[in-house]
């Protein structure tokens, strides 16, 4: 009854500090119910088990028992979720800040434990650790996730929005727009735009919000839109001083000033804010897999892989049966792609075709006018047989592809694997999608799979690529579990 009390004020928020600070305590409730319910059910069950009280002494002579160190332990997991900034209004919402800090807050709250038991001698129960720490942080991951879901539909429905004010050039004014357009989840509404041009010249741009003219009255153009965040562009022209001079205009804690560098698609672990001499300076790594991070990612492929096949085993022989009483030809579809560095590769599905779906590939893409295109996708392609068609739309055909991630030519996540002749297409850019091995799922396949165009999956691929994480990897395999459950329109 309190979530469901609480989730309606949020998407009912009539103004962004409303939303925000009711978020806030939304996130700060659920967080304290679900500490006290994994604590105090770990003390319980772990005893249990153990056949001792439930409430025994912690160190069986003094009068600190369990209950005692349970309540402490809610208290100081709840101040460790403060202070890592997990509550932030930078973090909450959007992006994997959030989540890291939600980990890293459980991690140091049970070290200082470990630590402040090895110095004063006091046994703790390992098992009852060992089970409040996975336990508690798995169900403050999936609790804010759910959280964020239910803030993302009040922003699609155009709640919980910073108004904002955007500063720049028309064209550059247009990109920031259709991007914060595209992305409602981030929480940005556009309201007006000001900059050097006309009219005429925004509205040419494809700018389609009140132009409010040059830059001279901040507080009036905040007024008349009633705006909280004034958005700077890199091109707006304005003078340092002018900048700082918006900044000062500005209310304390109710209204907010946004830089828009001119670099875009850069991951934020590879920024990194550096004050020196009174400069701002942003210093931007240059996107490299080290050896350790080339460990990690094999590490999560092999024991993912491998776990997936022991689990999926049934079901794999199920599919197996299926394609084989289907139609006539093989269960197993093999093709050459092009993998990390180039290096060919062969592939390996479920059967969803007919035999000789490969000889009647080019006629078929010049009969639907996609001849010479880098992105091979058939329209209603007649060439799928009944069965590939389901097994098509729910990604079932793929799974064999575990395979070869177990034997190292794939990775659970990762860019598009393609035909030769698409690697023909590519340019300087676009070969940098063979940085890294070719991937099952992949960002562009959790943001809109065949309904994006070829730049837009190649952005999405170059990005992962450019700004990768064991963490990302995380997030878009849960988003695939979704997109392979709830497939949509977008899967053919």
């Amino acid at each position: 009854m309190v979530t469901e009390s609480l989730s309606h004020s949020i998407v009912r928020a009539p103004a962004a500090l409303d939303w925000l600070s009711l978020y806030r305590r939304t996130l700060w409730v659920s967080d304290a119910l679900v500490i006290a319910g994994v604590m105090f059910a770990t003390q319980y069950v772990w005893f249990s088990l153990t056949g001792e009280p439930v409430s025994r002494p912690v160190d069986d002579i003094g009068p600190v028992t369990y209950t005692w160190l349970s309540t402490a332990l809610i208290l100081g997991w709840l101040v460790a979720l403060a202070i890592s900034g997990s509550y932030s209004d930078r973090v909450v919402g959007i992006g994997t800040a959030e989540y890291r800090k939600v980990m890293a807050s459980a991690i140091y709250l049970f070290a200082i434990l470990a630590v402040v038991s090895y110095l004063t001698s006091t046994p703790i129960s390992r098992g009852y650790l060992l089970l409040a720490c996975p336990a508690g942080t798995a169900l403050l991951l999936l609790t804010r996730a759910l959280w964020r879901r239910r803030l993302w539909a009040a922003r699609r429905a155009g709640d919980a929005m910073s108004r904002v004010l955007v500063i720049g050039d028309d064209q550059e004014s247009a990109r920031i727009i259709a991007e914060l357009g595209r992305m409602p989840e981030a929480g940005y509404r556009v309201v007006g735009v000001s900059g050097p041009g006309t009219r005429s010249d925004f509205s040419s741009a494809g700018v389609d919000v009140p132009f409010l003219g040059p830059v001279r009255d901040i507080d009036r153009m905040l007024e008349v839109t009633g705006a909280d965040t004034v958005l700077v562009a890199s091109d707006a022209a304005l003078s340092a001083q002018s900048v700082k001079q918006i900044s000062w205009q500005l209310e304390a804690g109710r209204q907010h000033l946004i830089m828009v560098p001119s670099l875009t698609d850069v991951g934020g672990p590879r920024m990194h804010l550096r004050p020196v001499a009174g400069f701002p300076l942003v210093h931007v790594e240059t996107p490299r897999y080290s050896g350790r991070q080339r460990f990690v990612k094999r590490s999560f492929d092999v024991v993912g892989s491998g776990a997936l096949l022991l689990v999926l085993a049934p079901l794999f022989g199920v599919l197996a049966l299926l394609v084989r009483l289907s139609s006539r030809g093989p269960v197993f579809y093999r093709q050459e792609r092009i993998g990390q560095e180039g290096v060919p590769f062969r592939m390996i599905k479920f059967r969803s075709m007919i035999p000789d779906a490969d000889d009647m590939l080019q006629r078929l893409l010049a009969e639907q006018g996609k001849a010479g295109q880098p992105l091979f996708k058939l329209e209603n392609d007649p060439r799928i047989t009944p069965i590939g068609r389901i097994l098509r739309k729910y990604s079932l055909d793929e799974f064999p592809q575990l395979i070869n991630v177990f034997l190292g030519d794939m990775s659970l996540v990762g860019p598009r694997p393609q035909r030769k002749e698409e690697v023909a297409f590519y340019d300087s850019a676009a070969e940098r999608r063979l940085i890294v091995k070719p991937g099952m799922s992949g960002l562009w396949q959790v943001s809109g799979r065949s309904a994006l165009s070829w730049d837009e999956a190649l952005r999405l691929d170059l990005y992962y690529v450019e700004n990768w994480t064991l963490l990302g990897d995380v997030s878009i395999l849960f988003r695939t579990f979704k997109a392979v459950f709830a497939p949509g329109d977008t899967a053919h």
